[in-house]
């Protein structure tokens, strides 16, 4: 069984924690990762790109000219796409690019991804993020007696909301809760923070 470090917010050790091999211990699948990561920055994409076509475009309600007879070749509206001022013929229209990947895909990605932490030494487990007031300056200590000076990401329990409001102005800093972890996240960020509540929770959702 794989053993982390328990720190104190004050950056003290407060013992070990033992990790679920299941969970942080396995072979990275790096195809799922990338499946999943794709899916989700997909699922980003606003999608609100638009043009005219012949039917939005103004004017154009009479026939120019006459079908026979002018020597000229027929044409039914001086909106057609092949007009200057015309309707764009095939352009984009609003649509999702949002799609669900397996769901035990999406949780061998987010096992492999914390594997990957493990094993690379860039998980921190901290006893708890507790803060009486939403204080940036305070959540920026808590970081410097971690050690952690790089992109993280920080995985808090569920409503803490002073934590939130403490890391939100921060730069290079990701905070979400315990339910909402991802796989774009933890690969985007270098070093992962993670409360010892928080890391109970994914485990048992994840084993």
């Amino acid at each position: 069984m794989a053993k982390v470090k328990l720190f104190k917010q004050d950056g003290s050790q407060a013992g070990e924690v033992t990790l679920n091999d299941a969970v942080f211990a396995i072979e990275p699948n790096e195809h799922a990762v990338y499946d999943v990561i794709l899916q989700q920055r997909a699922s980003l994409r606003q999608g609100t790109h638009s043009v005219k076509n012949r039917s939005a475009v103004r004017g154009g309600g009479r026939k120019p000219w006459r079908q026979k007879g002018t020597g000229r070749a027929r044409q039914g509206s001086i909106r057609s796409p092949q007009w200057v001022g015309g309707g764009q013929a095939f352009g984009p229209t609003p649509r999702s690019y949002a799609y669900k990947s397996p769901r035990k895909v999406r949780r061998l990605a987010l096992r492999s991804a914390l594997s990957d932490k493990v094993a690379n030494e860039n998980l921190v487990v901290v006893e708890e993020l507790a803060f009486d007031t939403p204080k940036t300056k305070e959540f920026q200590n808590v970081l410097t007696n971690l050690d952690v000076d790089t992109k993280v990401l920080v995985v808090i329990d569920k409503d803490n909301e002073n934590a939130v409001r403490s890391a939100r102005n921060l730069a290079n800093v990701t905070i979400v809760d315990e339910n909402n972890v991802n796989v774009f996240d933890l690969v985007n960020n270098e070093k992962v923070v993670m409360t010892q509540s928080a890391l109970s929770n994914v485990e048992e959702v994840l084993a």
